[in-house]
């Protein structure tokens, strides 16, 4: 008991006090932003260029760190940051060239140059226990500068996607300084403290707990990447603050000890736009949601288990699912469907959820209904998502374009007779009680797989097929993700595919997983942790695209058709069905700053924990307030 209280009266402490602790600094001047992955545990040590985990998010990725180039999922682009253009391939693709940004400069007045780049990437690959490590000396033969501001890089084999460990998107190779690491024994236990900058904010101070780091505008800001492309960022001052649970959040963004937070419950978010008129989301109304994270959430069977690896089997059980009830249940309706196995985000629903849509239109499955072949597709359920929100007390617009913008282009139709039939074909019957039977006369049982703690979306998702008259038995185990990549599973949720690049067309990213070469037999770790490749499903014809997408430049237009292949086999084999967009409750305080990047100037993706953080403060204005 006495634990507890303590436990409490720090949770209390920690919210009231907030900006307090850190001594003069105006908060006018400063923007507080959310830490998401908890306390840091080795405050002092800024050296996140090994592959020890240093807590990236309280600001060195977002503020400090400047990559070769970033992706942003809302923009649709890769920015060139640190490097002046895209990266230049020979035609073999064995040799690959990044040409720098001229005038940018580390925050000790020393220009970043080819040097950089050279030395730290053979620092890399002389030790271990680098980030990277693996991956450099896997595919480099040799690094070199030709001048100042030009590296070569020498590959062992052609390799048309190595840029893709330069690219930041939550993480990728990040340059650091030739001048300091070079004077250091060991740059693997270096902490990098003072740390020095190429991002447009130096460390002011941080709090020797870990809950807090404290951030500081360069005065040469116009010296990096950030202050060339958009210019100079407003705050003064940068505060990553670990709050610790929803509840502490949800009181310290009422109290204006918080200005952005990433991710919150819809009850959280709904709690906190009650409390605070200043707090607002992505959108101002109902759905509120964001939805341009490139993550597809939905449900990965296991095709090495009986009867999952029947494609009748996976179709019945998509068919027996209402996608309106189960957002409606799990989100209060608050959530984008995906049909593809790819994120509904605004970018890709234009680059190939909009080109795609005749073809799902027209689609059919190997069944008949009324003598007619069945198509699956329902183009109407976005519609019917909006009325459930009507139905809800919401104000939902009627203008069906802004209905698709929001709940998505479509989605698969609510079909439990085409799904009895799809399942009668194959064997299976049903009891007096109208329970499914196996072939061989054994109650069907669904083992459903889920993290230590089920959450409504888990439960909404094995009422749909209990509904339908199967058994569902939701497994929790707080080592699911282990279960899940050594095969030990029969159906779990997940992203329904490894997430895609979010702001290119290139599907590789996603795609280059569901290789054959990369099959693991059930007791062995899959090669990735979602969709598809952890289910043990491969296709042949996978196969000849992800091998014919490795001969090409990302940015070549065959790329994209590709992509549409792909997708096309996916939707024909249903070995993971795609259910919605990751839905990201964001909260905004605007207080003390405006123009966040909302749907209504999607300017940049809006998380503070993400590296593109840095190009969205040149974008906040300050209220004035004090």
């Amino acid at each position: 008991m006495k634990k507890s209280l303590f436990l409490i009266f720090v949770s209390v402490l920690l919210v009231v006090s907030g900006f307090s602790q850190v001594a003069g600094i105006p908060r006018e001047e400063t923007l507080i932003g959310d830490v998401i992955n908890g306390r840091a545990t080795a405050p002092s040590n800024f050296n996140v260029f090994t592959v020890t985990w240093r807590t990236s998010d309280r600001g060195v990725q977002q503020l400090m760190l400047e990559p070769l180039w970033m992706m942003e999922p809302v923009r649709g682009e890769v920015i060139n940051s640190l490097a002046a253009v895209g990266p230049i391939y020979n035609e073999d693709f064995t040799q690959m060239t990044i040409k720098l940004r001229k005038g940018c400069y580390w925050s000790d007045d020393v220009e970043i140059n080819a040097d950089d780049i050279v030395y730290g990437i053979e620092t890399t690959m002389k030790y271990q226990g680098m980030a990277y490590y693996d991956q450099f000396n896997m595919y480099i033969d040799k690094v070199y500068k030709t001048d100042d501001y030009t590296v070569v890089i020498e590959l062992k084999e052609p390799n048309s996607r190595f840029h893709a460990n330069f690219i930041d998107r939550w993480g990728a190779w990040r340059p650091f300084p030739k001048h300091i690491f070079e004077k250091v024994e060991d740059p693997l236990s270096f902490d990098f403290n003072p740390p020095i900058s190429s991002g447009p904010y130096v460390l002011k101070d941080y709090d020797a707990g870990g809950y807090w780091t404290l951030w500081e505008k360069r005065e040469d800001w116009d010296r990096t990447p950030t202050g060339m492309l958009f210019g100079e960022p407003k705050p003064k001052y940068v505060l990553y603050y670990y709050y610790g649970d929803e509840t502490n959040k949800i009181i310290a963004q009422a109290n204006h000890n918080l200005d952005m937070v990433a991710s919150l419950s819809l009850e959280g978010f709904k709690a906190l736009t009650q409390r605070n008129p200043y707090s607002r989301g992505y959108r101002k109304e109902y759905p509120w949601v964001f939805n341009g994270d490139p993550n597809i959430q939905g449900f990965t069977f296991n095709t090495d288990v009986y009867p999952y690896n029947i494609k009748d089997v996976r179709w019945a059980l998509t068919l027996a699912f209402d996608i309106v009830d189960y957002i409606g249940m799990a989100y209060d309706g608050v959530a984008t469907m995906g049909t593809l196995h790819l994120p509904p985000t605004p970018y890709y629903q234009k680059v190939y959820y909009e080109p795609m849509e005749e073809w799902l239109k027209n689609f059919t499955l190997d069944i008949e209904v009324n003598g007619e072949p069945f198509k699956p597709y329902d183009p109407d359920a976005p519609l019917r998502l909006a009325e459930y929100g009507r139905s809800r007390g919401y104000d939902v617009p009627d203008d069906p374009e802004k209905i698709g913008e929001s709940f998505g282009s479509g989605w698969w139709k609510y079909a439990p007779d085409v799904a009895e039939q799809l399942l009668k074909r194959n064997g299976f019957t049903r009891d007096k009680k109208g329970k499914w039977l196996l072939p061989d006369g054994t109650p069907w049982k669904i083992n459903y797989l889920v993290g230590e703690d089920p959450t409504a979306a888990n439960v909404a998702a094995a009422q749909q097929w209990r509904n339908f008259g199967i058994e569902v038995v939701t497994i929790t185990s707080e080592i699911s993700t282990d279960l899940v990549s050594l095969g030990k599973f029969e159906l779990t949720p997940s992203n329904a595919m490894q997430e895609p690049w979010g702001g290119h067309p290139d599907l590789s990213r996603s795609f280059s997983s569901l290789h054959s070469k990369y099959y693991k037999p059930i007791g062995e770790y899959a090669v990735v942790l979602n969709g598809p490749a952890t289910g043990r499903w491969t296709d042949p014809r996978i196969d000849e695209i992800v091998e014919e997408m490795e001969k090409l430049d990302w940015n070549d237009p065959r790329n994209t058709e590709l992509g549409m292949e792909g997708l096309k086999i996916l939707i024909e084999e249903m070995p993971t069905i795609p259910v919605v967009g990751r839905p990201q409750m964001a909260a905004w305080d605007e207080y003390y700053w405006t123009n966040y990047p909302g749907a209504e100037n999607p300017y940049m993706i809006i998380s503070e924990d993400w590296p593109n953080f840095k190009y969205v403060l040149p974008f906040l204005e300050p209220t004035g307030k004090k």
